[in-house]
């Protein structure tokens, strides 16, 4: 077995992350299921929960750093939405796209990349496409619209976020860029991130509540949102890189809220279908909690519906 299990020996936990203390609890028959969940697992392993009215926790690694790949798009939103909040961009700003200036040679699906240089588009749809579609050039557009790596860092830490930061193109970050690449943090902190975006602690709270908006509506829904019944309401950001898959999620589930925050590092499976290990890691953690937390919905996933992953 490669992971390594942090053994928890105490009952509560004081969190201060995003200047709030949770005193959560944690569930011991839910740390059992999830250690036994990674048991054979060709990697490392982060894992976060907390379960918001109950206030109970579990957690496999949850305070290491990991690479967040796409995730870190949600604190770039964050400081988009606090620009936006003081003025100095509006949802309707008109930017000008120019290769150059993005200078990002790899296209992919990224609607953006296909742009030709002279068109323009609203903050709003740059935003879209950042979180939606997950559109890498969308997200280095606006990590500089942003106002840089820097002043997301800056904002997070005056936040309580001490370990995640953007890495790519910020000055002072390329040692950490090469070892995690556009980002880094812990699955507690990121996690924790939705729940201040949740509750309308995040910029304000009619910032918020916009933001939150934007993490409900994602392309991106193969594996943990593939374990949630569709008529759930779920706020997310997807991440993945060769040896890395990631997925944070705040449902908001008949019985109360719950957040959670799966990363994985130094993956042995470098696959990209849907069979990668740390994918289907996701999907049977993301299941787990589901069933743990709304063991009576009565909601089972209809056969063959991976051909629409």
């Amino acid at each position: 077995m490669v992971i390594k299990i942090l053994s928890i020996t105490v009952t509560t936990l004081f969190i201060f992350i995003g200047g709030e203390s949770t005193g959560a609890k944690i569930d011991q028959v839910l740390q059992r299921q999830i250690e036994t969940s990674v048991e054979n697992f060709h990697g490392d392993v982060g894992i976060y929960v907390r379960h918001l009215s109950k206030n109970i926790t579990a957690g496999i690694n949850e305070n290491d750093l990991f690479p967040t790949a796409s995730m870190i798009k949600v604190p770039i939103l964050v400081k988009i939405f606090d620009k936006i909040e003081k003025g100095e961009l509006t949802i309707e700003s008109r930017v000008i796209y120019y290769e150059d200036s993005i200078n990002y040679p790899w296209k992919g699906d990224d609607a953006i990349s296909r742009f030709k240089d002279g068109e323009d588009i609203s903050i709003g749809k740059l935003m879209a496409h950042m979180i939606t579609f997950s559109d890498n050039h969308a997200g280095i557009w606006l990590q500089e619209l942003a106002g840089s790596g820097t002043a997301i860092n800056e904002w997070l830490n005056q936040e309580g976020f001490c370990s995640t930061r953007v890495n790519s193109r910020t000055p002072g970050r390329e040692d950490d860029y090469e070892q995690y690449g556009w980002g880094q943090t812990t699955p507690r902190e990121m996690a924790e991130l939705l729940v201040m975006i949740r509750e309308g602690r995040a910029v304000s709270k009619r910032a918020s509540d916009d933001m939150y908006r934007y993490l409900t509506r994602i392309y991106w829904d193969g594996n943990a949102l593939s374990q949630i019944p569709p008529t759930i309401q779920v706020a997310s950001k997807q991440g993945a890189l060769d040896q890395s898959r990631s997925e944070v999620l705040l449902v908001n589930a008949p019985h109360g809220d719950y957040v959670f925050c799966i990363i994985t590092k130094n993956q042995k499976d470098t696959s990209w279908s849907i069979s990668n290990e740390g994918s289907v890691l996701i999907r049977n953690v993301s299941n787990l909690l589901w069933n743990y937390f709304e063991p009576d919905f009565g909601w089972k996933q209809e056969i063959g519906v991976e051909e629409y992953w």
